[in-house]
Parts: structure tokens; sequence; C-alpha cells
């Protein structure tokens, strides 16, 4: 069961809006659904929400994406949660932009945010939603492209994206991973 949804991305007005802020825009709208307000903490942003017998932390780590890690490690321990229980959620260039991708485990695929998270946690056992941003032009800089905003081009096709991860995280919330890597990992966003 998950327990700990964690969006990746980083903080600052310059940031917002960014590809590599997409994790965060999927947790800004489960605050949102679940009228949370996130609360601060040296390591993360986050919120509780509370349902009949469970409860649910929605974070967002406030110590840039490359050192995501460290608020993953302090959100698990203080929350006596495993691994296994935190969905994390992240943009990946190497997805088509719309698409997303579900998964139990794996490696980090190049990305600085989930190589943080494994290397903190010493596992790369833990779900994953991979949200497509790219493809990362050719001879562009990497690091250049998952900082730059959406063109007004892809803003329709990266909000629509964003709807369909909101979904499926609550979807995976109450019926599980598989049935929701059956049912997302098929469909076009």
């Amino acid at each position: 069961m998950i327990s700990v949804l964690l969006g990746l991305g980083n903080v600052g007005k310059r940031y917002i809006d960014t590809r590599h802020n997409v994790g965060f825009m999927v947790i800004d709208k489960l605050y949102d659904h679940f009228s949370v307000s996130p609360e601060s903490a040296e390591e993360f942003d986050y919120a509780v929400y509370k349902p009949e017998s469970d409860r649910l932390i929605l974070a967002k780590p406030t110590r840039y994406m490359n050192n995501s890690g460290f608020a993953a490690d302090v959100l698990l321990k203080q929350n006596n949660v495993t691994a296994t229980e935190m969905l994390v959620i992240f943009d990946d260039f190497n997805l088509p932009l719309g698409k997303i991708r579900i998964r139990q485990s794996g490696s980090d695929g190049g990305h600085n945010g989930l190589a943080s998270v494994i290397e903190k946690l010493e596992t790369d056992n833990f779900p994953r939603l991979r949200l497509g941003i790219g493809p990362l032009p050719e001879d562009s800089d990497s690091s250049e492209f998952v900082l730059s905003k959406f063109s007004d081009d892809e803003v329709e096709t990266k909000n629509k994206m964003i709807e369909i991860a909101f979904e499926a995280v609550l979807f995976i919330l109450e019926r599980g991973l598989e049935e929701a890597m059956s049912k997302y990992n098929s469909n076009p966003a």
C-alpha cells in the first residue's frame, strides 16, 4: 500500500512551470484534491491527508532535484515507512511528452533526482510514476532542456498529462500498482 507520494522538482520561482517540475505539479493537484495545505520542514514541504484509518503523506523535496534522496530518507524514517510504500513522481525526457509510465522498481534511467533517491535509500525497489517531457532535442544539453519551460504548443499536452498522472495516482491508491500499470501504461496521454 502506498502511504507516501513524493513529487520531484526544484523549489523557487525560477523553476515554476519547467519540465523538471512536473512531479511537483502532480503533488500540487493532489494537495488541491485532498484539500490539504503543505507545511514546511527542513528537507521537504509536505501535507498529510488522513482518510478514515490510514494516512497519506504528499511531499515535495526542498533541497533541489539532485538532493531529493535526503527528503525521501527523512520522510521514510520519520514515518516508519518502507521504500516500497513510497511512490516517486518525476519527469523523464526518455518518454515522449504526454506519456506516463508506472513501474514497481528499476534504475534511475539517467535522472539525477531519482539517482539521489536510490543512492540515499540504498535501493531501487520502490514504485515510480514517470512523466514524459521528451524527446530531448538533438544536440541539446539535457540540463538546459529539463530546466526549460514548455512551449505554447506543448502546454495543452503537458496539462493533459498532469491530469492523467493525477488520475493514475488516485487509481494506484484505490486499486494498487498492478492494475494501474495495466490500465495506464498501455494508454497514450
